[in-house]
């Protein structure tokens, strides 16, 4: 299987940290600066298909990159996710960790990642 992540077909992207599993990428964002992906370089689809080894890698390089978003553009907050399957928004079949810097001034801070499960306009009938 290809990986549009790794070989660079998907997007314009820049490696900032990378280890023998996965590899912490950051594209040009125009609305939240600062936002990348940590992607295995394996084959996976999804968080549940991780090995051990890879779920190790995945916490070192957000470490990293953590300590990296701090360091130069001190947000107030992230959010941290993964989009699993179709419905749950995965547009990429290869398992891919959002890691997102928040900041207080954003016109929707304070809306987290379960901002949808809030509304009822996304109750099921």
């Amino acid at each position: 299987m290809s990986n549009p992540f790794l070989d660079g077909s998907f997007f314009e992207q820049e490696i900032i940290f990378a280890n023998d599993h996965c590899i912490f990428v950051q594209t040009p964002q125009p609305v939240l600066t600062g936002s990348g992906l940590i992607v295995t370089r394996a084959p996976r689809e999804t968080p549940f298909d991780l090995t051990p080894e890879e779920w190790a890698a995945t916490y070192d390089l957000l470490q990293k990159a953590k300590a990296y978003l701090d360091e130069t553009l001190k947000p107030d907050g992230y959010n941290i996710g993964w989009n699993v399957g179709r419905v749950g928004g995965q547009e990429i079949s290869h398992v891919h960790l959002h890691v997102i810097p928040r900041f207080a001034d954003e016109p929707l801070a304070g809306r987290g990642i379960r901002y949808h499960l809030k509304g009822p306009e996304n109750r099921r009938s």
